[in-house]
């Protein structure tokens, strides 16, 4: 079976076993996976290791064959991988046993994957192979910070840094959803403008004063998975009283904060990861409510696998890129 590997240090196309499916468990053939900036720490994380580990979180495909007791799903099921392993009811932080799809266990770069049937959901029918690919590790992530722990309303302002992920770009669509103005920024010109399209309110530039800018804004909660570059300006523009949810820290993960200016301002600071199978199932009956198509950025073969990280890597995507596995 042909997968992406880390092996010895090293990136590579590989053969795995191929995989077969014990009681509990179920073979996906997958059609499509998605990659995400979580990908790319990995092989930094495992260093020199020896052992081929198959990359990948995200995924979507067909039921092949199912192991002993079974029952919620059949052969030919098309479905998709919830990376979140071993979350199921939603609650204040994940269970001691909870990891995501990738490290240690073998992950969706591959041409099959067995996992538990608990770990798989139907498709939804109007999306693509591609996009139903990329849309559990983001959308999953994005939903459980606006919604469970932003608790993001009707008439609110919420303001995102960094306009061109994978997870802004289910958060302006969850919140223009849900009625509330979106306000967004980023270095780069075309994915402002593309941000507007996707139904962002305000697009800065990250380089522009922001309280300047946005004085006239009354700004109810940041979303911020960017870290220290802009942790404190983002802090600066949130109203009194404001919510902050943090998930995600892609440069520096150590930020200096003001403490009496903090809690002079009544801020509230949320940390937020992944999500809750009860949260997915709830993100995907929303995703169905409003028809959202994930914003795909690129699809590149299986065997380009290390060109569509350094696509991620470089910043170059606007939305999700996605591996082609099966035609």
């Amino acid at each position: 079976m042909k997968a992406f590997v880390h092996e010895e240090g090293r990136l590579r196309i590989g053969e795995m076993k191929e995989p077969i499916a014990r009681i509990g468990e179920v073979v996906v053939a997958l059609r499509a996976a998605g990659v995400n900036r979580r990908d790319l720490y990995i092989p930094v994380r495992r260093g020199s290791a020896m052992n081929a580990l198959t990359l990948g979180s995200d995924g979507a495909g067909i039921v092949e064959s199912i192991g002993e007791g079974v029952m919620a799903f059949s052969v030919g099921d098309e479905v998709i991988i919830n990376p979140a392993l071993r979350w199921y009811a939603n609650s204040d932080v994940p269970p001691e046993d909870f990891d995501i799809l990738g490290m240690p266990d073998n992950g969706t770069f591959a041409e099959k994957i067995v996992i538990s049937a608990e770990q798989i959901e139907k498709k939804p029918a109007f999306l693509s192979w591609e996009e139903a690919a990329v849309l559990s590790l983001s959308a999953l992530t994005g939903y459980r910070a606006l919604f469970t722990k932003g608790e993001l309303k009707a008439g609110e302002t919420v303001f995102i840094p960094g306009a061109g992920s994978g997870v802004a770009m289910f958060l302006i669509q969850f919140a223009k959803n849900r009625g509330a103005r979106v306000i967004v920024t980023s270095r780069n010109a075309e994915k402002r403008k593309k941000a507007l399209e996707l139904g962002a309110d305000v697009a800065l530039d990250t380089n522009a004063d922001w309280k300047n800018e946005l004085v006239d804004e009354k700004i109810d909660l940041v979303i911020d998975s960017v870290g220290r570059a802009t942790f404190n300006r983002s802090l600066d523009v949130l109203k009194k009283g404001g919510r902050m949810v943090v998930f995600g820290a892609t440069t520096e993960d150590t930020v200096n904060l003001d403490l009496r200016a903090f809690f002079y301002g009544q801020y509230q600071l949320i940390g937020s990861t992944m999500g809750s199978r009860e949260e997915l199932r709830e993100m995907m009956a929303y995703i169905e409510k409003y028809r959202m198509h994930p914003v795909i950025d690129k699809v590149f073969e299986l065997d380009d696998a290390l060109e569509a990280f350094e696509h991620v890597e470089e910043s170059r995507h606007f939305g999700k890129v996605a591996l082609s596995i099966y035609k």
